[in-house]
């Protein structure tokens, strides 16, 4: 699944939001701070930028709801790879892909999310289906990232 635009902001701009997990929150709509009201403990990497960052979370509240994003490659010029686990889910491997635009005044955005669903047939359900449920919110989560990096 991959959704893609352009930010009028630069390439370097754009790379610190991404590149720095605690940024994550105020743009990505599968950071668990993203929603309000939703109570989890947080704990980040020192520093919580670049290559080997890191951050988990877990509910508070006790319930199953933990997981971890690691930053696996980190290129100012090109973004960042990350691993994401969780629970509930098979692991996702996301990219965050950046270039400048032709006329160099802003960046392209490439974010795109793999995973192997394997062969049991509800996985392979929701791998077929994981576009329509989850494309909005990546669209979302575009469209805030633009907004944070386009603020004068």
């Amino acid at each position: 699944m991959e959704r893609s635009g352009s930010i009028n902001a630069p390439l370097a701009a754009v790379y610190e939001e991404i590149s720095n997990l605690q940024t994550w929150a105020a743009w990505n709509p599968w950071h668990p701070a993203y929603r309000k009201g939703v109570d989890v403990l947080q704990q980040y990497s020192k520093p919580p930028t670049g290559l080997g960052a890191w951050f988990t979370w877990s509910n508070t509240a006790g319930s199953s709801a933990s997981g971890r994003v690691e930053i696996i490659t980190a290129d100012s010029l090109k973004g960042i790879t990350y691993n994401m686990t969780h629970p509930a889910m098979k692991p996702v491997k996301g990219f965050l892909e950046l270039k400048s635009t032709a006329d160099g005044k802003g960046t392209a955005i490439l974010w795109r999310l793999e995973t192997n669903v394997g062969i049991t047939p509800w996985w392979k359900l929701r791998g077929f289906l994981m576009d329509r449920m989850f494309g909005s919110s990546m669209e979302e989560g575009l469209n805030k990232l633009r907004n944070l990096c386009e603020k004068p």
